[in-house]
């Protein structure tokens, strides 16, 4: 365990120290925005969301190596493409409900098939495997200025508007008789879904996202119902899923993404075995 800790506390070890910081600083971010997609049982619009952003990524770097467009990254093509997904299916979603499992479908499939043709036609080497698995170890400072960033955006409206989230979440139709502003709320939490979604590419890849957008929510689930409880947990569970994730796939030498969701997925079995049977619904006032 010494040996351990002083290989990565040295100076060669500066990308992994970058790759758990940027993990750490993401959770509280994952912790809220989990814990309201699960809530609101939109986990599907957050994969049509990834699988939109590949498609962005495609058109993204063409651009930029076929055109020159030396300011047309990868990033602002995951952002756009995710952002237009979620936007596409909540308009869906809020103006013909029948039709949403279907809008979904279409995004998914059709952000995945643009974005592959794309990248198959961008001259010069791409990481696809990256894109679709993740691999937190090549993180830079810029994703960690924008990690915080995202923390900002996330957490501080959560904290500021948590009743009006909470009425919304639980009865929309209550919450829209006494004044809240639902349609706006579930708007903006498409969008905040989009942005995490973009920040968890580089984590796991857009294959595995909804695993860490889900399963530490799931996790917390088992032993409280309290929304905000709910995403105190869930935040805490997604920076021991990342970093136990990290350290395991630096020891035995295997992709960081498929194992911070492996870690995931056993810590949410156990809880689930271990944890109090739970039948009643979420709730956002009183206890655990």
């Amino acid at each position: 365990m010494i040996e351990l800790l002083r290989e990565f506390f040295s100076p060669e070890m500066s990308f992994m120290r970058l790759a758990l910081a940027v993990g750490l600083l993401a959770s509280p971010a994952l912790g809220v925005i989990g814990t309201l997609v699960v809530t609101r049982r939109i986990s599907s619009i957050a994969g049509a969301g990834a699988h939109a952003a590949l498609g962005g990524v495609g058109i993204a770097l063409f651009l930029q190596r076929v055109l020159l467009w030396s300011w047309c990254t990868a990033t602002l093509g995951a952002v756009a493409g995710a952002l237009a997904a979620a936007l596409v299916v909540g308009a869906v979603s809020l103006t013909a409900r029948e039709r949403e499992d279907t809008a979904i479908a279409v995004v998914w499939a059709l952000g995945m098939s643009v974005g592959l043709l794309f990248l198959d036609k961008t001259p010069g080497f791409v990481d696809l495997q990256g894109f679709l698995f993740g691999n937190i170890l090549l993180v830079t400072k810029a994703d960690l200025w924008m990690t915080l960033l995202l923390d900002a955006v996330v957490v501080i409206p959560a904290v500021i508007f948590y009743n009006p989230l909470l009425a919304a979440s639980f009865d929309a139709t209550f919450a829209e008789i006494r004044g809240v502003r639902t349609t706006l709320i579930y708007l903006a939490l498409l969008v905040l879904t989009a942005l995490t979604v973009v920040l968890l590419i580089n984590v796991v890849g857009i294959v595995l996202v909804i695993a860490l957008l889900t399963l530490p929510t799931a996790a917390a689930g088992t032993f409280t119902r309290h929304l905000r409880t709910m995403m105190v947990w869930s935040g805490i569970l997604s920076a021991l899923f990342i970093g136990l994730g990290l350290v395991l796939s630096f020891c035995f030498e295997l992709p960081s993404g498929p194992v911070i969701v492996l870690v995931a997925a056993v810590v949410y079995v156990v809880c689930l075995l271990a944890g109090p049977r739970r039948t009643g619904r979420l709730n956002g006032t009183g206890g655990n």
